[in-house]
């Protein structure tokens, strides 16, 4: 019954939430302005597109270590310090002379941008029922939608007063993770700082990473769409260019809440290749999108998909993952996801130019349709060795 199930949105939930939707508005306010001031800073066309490409890679390249480092250090601890650095990033933004400096400085936002993500990932995880994981993740997942609705628009408008404006909200709102974080007690006991606890063979969690492949698989087409469907929709003739995006965004706003409770009843393994047959669905009636109609039944089945996919994923993950290595694993799919991102936006580039929007996003739904079956293969083997650590711990063997 409804009644007897543990609690979800508790005061320590919503203030994680809170957390997590703070730092996504500062961060969505930044990424959509900045190639802008690089043009403002003498930068070129070209080289307007370098900051996300440096904060995406090398937040994907440090992920599977920082999420690590919230397991070493404490989740409370590495959301206070990543929020703190990130502010004094944004007083940095307000004051560079050169857009070089200002690229360069996507290496360290990308790294503290991984930080935060993987510790406050962690640290949601931690308060979650096991029987409402999904549930919990979808909700959690909310904090992030709701932002990167709301805060473009927000940064573009402070932008137009001037650029120490968004850089002083910037500031403003990563104080304000470190605070927010600063009264939460710490989740996750914290092993306490060693270079061996953090760079040696087990810092990454290697079975995650193996998984997150699929992950990786399915965001090449998220990260086609993100950089090119508003083009396909003007070289099509379909307007408004970003209908996609509005019923994507509300396909999201609509199926988190609605499906998560779902996978919980119906299981994450088998939850999982039904949202990457959904979102190869989408990819494909995308390729194939002509009207409004064609492209709005394209956004519902890729968003339906792509949503409940990471909360699916992850209840799956954190069911076969010791508790103290939740920030590592959190890393480890992190890392798969921005890898995806990065490599579809730079592959679709010379795939559109060369072969067009049908064959880009055709082939994108081909890579996505390996998702579902590399995951089930993959899965067997994680479910055969959370089975068989089970069963030896019922007649007190140790592996």
């Amino acid at each position: 019954m409804e009644g007897t199930r543990p609690p979800l949105l508790t005061a320590r939930f919503a203030a994680i939430w809170a957390v997590s939707f703070a730092a996504a508005a500062a961060s969505f306010q930044l990424f959509p302005a900045v190639p802008f001031r690089i043009l403002e800073l003498g930068g070129t066309q070209a080289a307007s597109g370098i900051f996300l490409g440096a904060l995406t890679i090398a937040s994907a390249l440090s992920a599977p270590w920082t999420g690590g480092l919230a397991d070493l250090l404490g989740r409370r601890r590495v959301l206070v310090g990543a929020g703190l650095v990130l502010a004094l990033l944004g007083l940095l933004y307000a004051v560079v002379p050169r857009w070089e400096v200002l690229a360069w400085l996507a290496v360290p936002h990308g790294v503290a941008w991984s930080s935060l993500l993987t510790a406050s990932l962690a640290y949601s995880s931690d308060l979650v029922p096991l029987e409402r994981r999904a549930e919990g993740m979808a909700y959690f997942g909310l904090a992030s939608t709701l932002a990167i609705a709301l805060a473009p628009a927000l940064g573009f408008a402070l932008a137009r007063r001037g650029w120490s404006w968004l850089c002083a909200s910037l500031v403003l709102l990563y104080l304000a993770v470190a605070l927010l974080a600063l009264r939460l007690p710490e989740s996750g006991r914290g092993r306490g700082f060693s270079l061996a606890g953090l760079l040696g063979p087990g810092a990454v969690e290697w079975g995650s990473l193996r998984l997150g492949v699929s992950l990786l698989l399915v965001s090449l087409g998220y990260g086609g769409v993100t950089s090119f469907v508003a083009q396909l929709s003007a070289a099509r003739g379909i307007e408004p260019r970003g209908l996609f995006f509005s019923v994507f965004a509300g396909t999201i706003l609509l199926a988190r809440p609605l499906l998560g409770s779902s996978i919980d009843r119906f299981g994450a393994r088998r939850a999982v290749p039904i949202c990457c047959a959904f979102v190869v669905l989408g990819l494909g009636l995308l390729a194939g999108a002509q009207s409004r109609a064609g492209l709005a039944a394209a956004a519902v089945a890729f968003g339906g998909g792509f949503s409940t996919l990471y909360p699916a994923f992850s209840a799956f993950v954190l069911e076969r993952v010791d508790a103290a290595r939740r920030g590592a694993a959190f890393g480890a799919m992190l890392a798969a996801f921005d890898i995806g991102i990065g490599g579809g936006s730079i592959l679709f580039g010379p795939l559109v130019a060369r072969f067009g929007y049908t064959a880009a996003f055709a082939l994108a739904a081909a890579a996505a349709a390996v998702a579902g079956p590399y995951f089930l293969l993959v899965s067997y083997d994680r479910t055969r060795a959370s089975t068989a650590a089970k069963t030896d711990s019922r007649f007190g063997l140790e592996k």
